[in-house]
């Protein structure tokens, strides 16, 4: 898989994770207060591993082509850790 490929579908599932995650956002908006914190606090755990995995699609798209391959590691790390966040969101979000 060539960079721009790798980029591409590290991007397809960041915007699958952001759909899905908009559409708790919403349930945990209209929940009530005690729901609510239970929400929020998962969605504070997804965004935080979100925006990680976005920083490192950066650094795989600026990267030269020699060093992307290297970059690609931290990036499926985060990619992985945030993909357990998304499940575990997804979980929670599911049983309430």
């Amino acid at each position: 898989m060539n960079r721009d490929e790798y980029v591409k579908k590290l991007k397809t599932q960041l915007d699958q994770w952001n759909a899905e995650a908009a559409k708790w956002q919403a349930k945990a908006d209209a929940a009530q207060a005690t729901m609510k914190k239970e929400y929020e606090s998962q969605l504070k755990t997804l965004h935080s591993r979100r925006d990680e995995a976005m920083y490192q699609l950066k650094l795989v798209q600026n990267a030269s082509a020699d060093a992307w391959q290297d970059m690609m590691r931290g990036a499926d790390q985060a990619w992985n850790s945030m993909h357990d966040a998304f499940n575990q969101a997804k979980s929670h979000f599911e049983k309430k």
